[in-house]
């Protein structure tokens, strides 16, 4: 039998008179003690914060992100140095003890990077990025990094390409689902969805031979908005760069495992250094990827694997065919902390 609705709501109407009023929202209520502090040291504390936000200046942090980021400074740059002991320039004015110290890492910079499409047809990746008018960082010459990733080790391979989405474990599964074998093929992933160590790391486990890595637009460019420098994302000629090595294993600097590389710190050899790829890999740009991916073959590639390339994306393996060759100069640089 049902209830009389009136019945119902009269049952609510008493359940809210009866109720006890509401506690006060927490907005109103009296700011809870600060941890650790007696009161009046507490009443300090929240001053001296009070007095450190009101000193911010966003126009300070614009001036200062301008001033380091002028001139390339990566590790052994000249303005590394510079903006290190910059730094501790300004900290030593604001009357903290500050000093440098000096560490030698292992910092390899590409002597031959190349990247070819020999089958179906012909193309070579241009691997650098446009000097822009209007940005007057975009044009330093030898000052700027080539594109590449830091820590993979030399090579020179070539085989047919295969497309593996993000890279990561289950992708591989999906391509083995699949009937799609990645051993002694090349594969191209694009950046998102992990860590960019991780494609290179887990293609040589499932036996590739090389790992080029691109910035597919669908999530670094114009499918999320404007590309620079109309807007913020990435535009098509632009490569995302950075180290590819074992991180996981251990950080740091690849020849010196647990400890500072200070320059008198004890080495592994080249050849010790577990950190290093165990394939070859290179980061491309969309522009160079497009070529690469078009040419590819085989089955269409799952919904959730399409990018945002004006193209039907396929898995391969080939026709698409190509060559991957890099070396690097293997020195020691000073990093500046």
């Amino acid at each position: 039998r049902k209830e009389p609705v009136v019945t119902r709501n009269l049952a609510v109407i008493v359940l809210l008179v009866a109720a006890p009023p509401l506690a006060p929202p927490l907005a109103a209520a009296e700011a809870p003690p600060l941890l650790g502090f007696t009161p009046g040291a507490a009443e300090d504390q929240v001053g001296l914060e009070r007095r450190f936000d009101e000193r911010l200046s966003a126009d300070n942090l614009r001036a200062w992100m301008k001033h380091m980021a002028s001139r390339p400074h990566h590790v052994g740059s000249p303005w590394g140095k510079a903006t290190a002991e910059w730094i501790a320039g300004q900290l030593r004015s604001w009357g903290y003890d500050t000093r440098i110290e000096t560490f030698e890492v292992l910092f390899p910079t590409p002597t031959e990077r190349s990247v070819e499409l020999l089958e179906p047809r012909a193309f070579t990746a241009g691997l650098s990025e446009p000097t822009l008018a209007g940005d007057a960082t975009s044009g330093q010459g030898d000052e700027q990094l080539p594109i590449y990733n830091a820590f993979s080790i030399d090579g020179d391979v070539t085989g047919e390409l295969v497309y593996v989405n993000y890279g990561v474990p289950r992708d591989y599964e999906e391509l083995e689902r699949r009937g799609i074998d990645v051993r002694g093929k090349i594969v191209i992933a694009r950046y998102g969805g992990s860590w960019r160590g991780i494609k290179p790391k887990v293609a040589a486990e499932k036996g590739a031979i090389g790992c080029l890595i691109y910035s597919d637009p669908r999530g670094d460019g114009y499918f999320q908005g404007e590309p620079y420098p109309e807007g913020g994302y990435r535009p098509a000629d632009g490569a995302q760069r950075g180290s590819v090595a074992d991180m996981p294993l251990y950080p740091g600097d690849p020849l010196t495992p647990g400890v500072g590389a200070t320059a008198d710190a004890e080495r592994l050899s080249l050849g010790e250094a577990e950190t290093l790829t165990k394939i070859p890999v290179l980061p491309l740009s969309a522009a160079d990827a497009r070529p690469l991916l078009e040419a590819l073959g085989g089955p269409v590639v799952p919904a959730p694997w399409r990018g945002a390339l004006p193209f039907t994306y396929h898995l391969g393996p080939g026709p698409a065919k190509v060559r991957l060759k890099l070396a690097f100069d293997w020195s020691r640089a000073p990093a500046y902390d």
